[in-house]
């Protein structure tokens, strides 16, 4: 679905064409770009495919598909723009690329692809990428594990969602394992255990590891989970009421109250939704809101008639655009990497609805519908999700404003030329050296930009509990890599700038260019089947297009950019020296650099700032900056502390067997049960390890070289 419509050849119409408003667009430049893609639509196939424009950098500008490549890349080279925003696009572009596919169903699932994956600036991107959370209740093991998951589903087993947020889904797991007495704990901890655990004696799992439950009664129970979550909770909640009016009547009291306790906690999965459904099983539902030219999607997920929350999306759209557009856009990109359901509930009507469900529907492998309801259950869904919508948006641009206004403050107090739009903010964690990380935080108008932090491992070359080379290392990091970025950014070679005229796929149906050459094996990139894959850039023989004049673009307020402008690091004069230099070094001397230390007695009040050229300075005590200030460094802190923590969790939990080849569970296991600790494995001698039960020679051997012979 192409963000910016451009009217393919046979839909335009015969009247006078429109004055083309430039915007900040040269009208050479303009004309340069006209030329560029009109030299391109000569060769292009009358067939579905998707096409890339590039500027001189050789960054992707566009991604867009079409029903005809010939026919849609024609209408730009007649310069058929409808906003300012396409009219850059066309005196930027300085290259194209493109793919054809057999359908303009497959174009549209190759384009989505390319979106998410490339980013490009002119067309509507996400911004919340991330990826839902679901209930796994796994079918690979005698004993099933109920856990949360994300990311791709390699391992057997059934999976629920997605859910709106983590915390909906650990408190329906919490729910379902009072209900169902299921584990939640990993295999490896699961076939270690030689008695209960805590969760057996608060009744939250039926311990199956040390056999209290057998495999046949524990499977029994797994079913049930797996029963409730699929929709069949009113059977499932039957059943449990008769077994426990069953064990009143035969007196089995403390029987009962289990039971009654398990149909309790299924209630309260079900009483905990905020609003539920009689006759939608299974929808999602999305509703659009525009206000100040930015736009917010909110996502209601219903399973089971159920409702399992809600995400509200800020995507990243030019303010030409209509919501239509926008949510078209999003609704296709939105299901890039997780499974549609069977029905889809839109607030507006899409120009191409038929389209993107005949492209859900062969993601899915089934049906699934696009309506956009005028009545009845599914238009009170919808209008719930407007209405979310519409003050999730108005908290944002009122979010925004405030923090703003903080920028601005922050500028004033260090005396910056203008308000920071990125602020980073340095930290860094150990215990005696040990476990050494260093944490970047990142600050914007939107507030805390979780997406954009950073975590430093600390290398052993680092002198241990040394924090200056600590905060040299982490910054050396992070600025010879931010140069790298900047020269190839602006400093593009001859080739990346030469024009790629080849088309995937073969040609059939159009005339290649005398210069094109043969086509090579495809890229296989992630996500994208091979028949759609890309081509490779580029052909020797291919003459380099002309340079238009440099296009001067307005400043680009809705991108969030990968440079700071002020840098905060964590410390006293001593950090600041060290940050300093290496960024000297770096060649970075235009980003303004403060470092801040506590107060006297570590009075939070009167911190003291350091800073080039001047001497070292305090803030008034009620200066709203101030607030602000210690407020990232606290979340630079807080990032940090939690980094090191983690790193340290997964070493004191890392056990040195691990490492031995061909050491599994039993196996491991059998030694601890023998010598009681891995201490008492180490010091083993070699006979003693033979003779351990369930231990051959050829373990012995491996696991004594491993101690001894390093």
């Amino acid at each position: 679905m192409p963000d910016i419509e451009i009217e393919d050849e046979e839909d335009v119409p015969s009247t006078p064409e429109p004055t083309l408003d430039l915007g900040d667009a040269a009208p050479s430049a303009l004309k340069a770009g006209i030329e560029i893609i009109a030299d391109f639509a000569k060769h292009l196939p009358n067939r579905p495919g998707v096409y890339r424009m590039f500027d001189r950098a050789g960054e992707v500008l566009y991604v867009g598909k079409a029903k005809s490549l010939k026919n849609r890349v024609t209408a730009y080279a007649r310069g058929m723009a409808h906003t300012n925003a396409v009219a850059r696009m066309i005196a930027e572009t300085a290259n194209m690329e493109f793919v054809t596919t057999g359908t303009e169903t497959e174009a549209l699932l190759l384009e989505s692809n390319l979106i998410k994956q490339l980013r490009p600036r002119y067309n509507v991107l996400l911004r919340d990428d991330k990826s839902f959370p679901y209930i796994f209740l796994s079918g690979d093991h005698p004993a099933p594990q109920i856990a949360k998951h994300r990311g791709s589903r390699q391992r057997k087993g059934d999976y629920f969602g997605p859910f709106a947020s983590v915390w909906a889904v650990e408190r329906t797991i919490d729910a379902l394992q009072k209900a169902f007495l299921l584990r939640s704990c990993s295999d490896s901890y699961y076939e270690n255990r030689t008695r209960p655990c805590l969760l057996f004696q608060i009744k939250r799992c039926s311990g199956p590891c040390t056999g209290e439950i057998s495999h046949g009664d524990y499977q029994g129970l797994a079913d049930q989970a797996r029963d409730f979550l699929s929709g069949r909770s009113s059977a499932v909640k039957e059943l449990l009421s008769k077994r426990m009016q069953a064990a009143a009547e035969e007196l089995e009291f403390e029987k009962a109250a289990r039971y009654r306790d398990r149909l309790a906690a299924l209630s309260a999965v079900q009483a905990g939704q905020d609003i539920n459904t009689q006759g939608v099983e299974e929808a999602d539902v999305f509703a659009i809101d525009e206000q100040a030219g930015q736009f917010c999607v909110e996502i209601f997920f219903f399973r089971n008639k159920q409702n399992w929350g809600n995400r509200a999306l800020f995507p990243r759209a030019d303010k030409s655009l209509t919501p239509a557009e926008v949510l078209a856009s999003v609704v296709t990109q939105f299901y890039d990497d997780k499974p549609p359901p069977r029905l889809v509930l839109l607030s507006h009507e899409l120009a191409e609805a038929d389209l993107i469900a005949q492209a859900l529907c062969e993601r899915a492998g089934r049906k699934v519908e696009l309506a956009t309801p005028k009545r009845g259950e599914r238009r009170d869904l919808v209008a719930h999700a407007q209405k979310n919508a519409h003050e999730a948006l108005a908290r944002k641009l009122a979010d925004s404003a405030g923090q703003q206004s903080l920028l601005n403050a922050l500028g004033v107090a260090f005396g910056l030329e203008k308000a920071p739009r990125r602020v980073e903010v340095y930290d860094n964690s150990h215990i005696m050296g040990t476990n050494a990380v260093g944490g970047m935080v990142v600050a914007g108008r939107d507030g805390f930009m979780k997406s954009h932090y950073r975590t430093f491992n600390i290398s052993s070359d680092t002198i241990a509990g040394d924090d200056f080379g600590m905060m040299r290392e982490v910054l050396k990091r992070r600025f010879t890599r931010l140069a790298k970025e900047s020269a190839a950014a602006s400093g593009p070679t001859e080739e990346a700038r030469e024009p790629s005229p080849l088309v995937g796929e073969g040609w059939e149906g159009g005339i290649a260019p005398a210069n094109a050459p043969e086509p090579s094996s495809p890229d296989v990139q992630s996500g994208i089947p091979p028949s759609l894959a890309l081509p490779h850039k580029g052909g020797e023989d291919a003459p380099p297009p002309e340079a238009p004049e440099p296009v001067q673009d307005a400043e680009d307020d809705t991108a969030f950019p990968s440079r700071p402008d002020l840098v905060i690091v964590d410390g006293g004069k001593g950090q600041f020296e060290a940050a300093r230099k290496i960024m000297a070094e770096c060649g970075v001397t235009d980003i303004a650099l403060v470092a801040i230390a506590k107060g006297e007695d570590r009075n939070a009040m009167r911190e003291t700032f350091f800073m080039v050229g001047k001497e070292p300075f305090k803030l008034p005590p009620r200066d709203p900056a101030l607030f602000f200030i210690q407020r990232l460094r606290d979340e630079a802190h807080r990032f940090a502390i939690g980094t090191h923590r983690a790193k340290r969790k997964r070493d004191i939990k890392s056990n040195p067997l691990d490492e031995i080849p061909g050491i599994g569970p039993s196996r491991k296991r059998a030694l601890l049960l023998h010598f009681g600790t891995v201490k008492a494995i180490q010091r083993a001698k070699l006979d003693d390890l033979m003779r351990t039960p369930g231990v051959n020679a050829a373990t012995a051997k491996a696991v004594h070289a491993h101690f001894h012979e390093h």
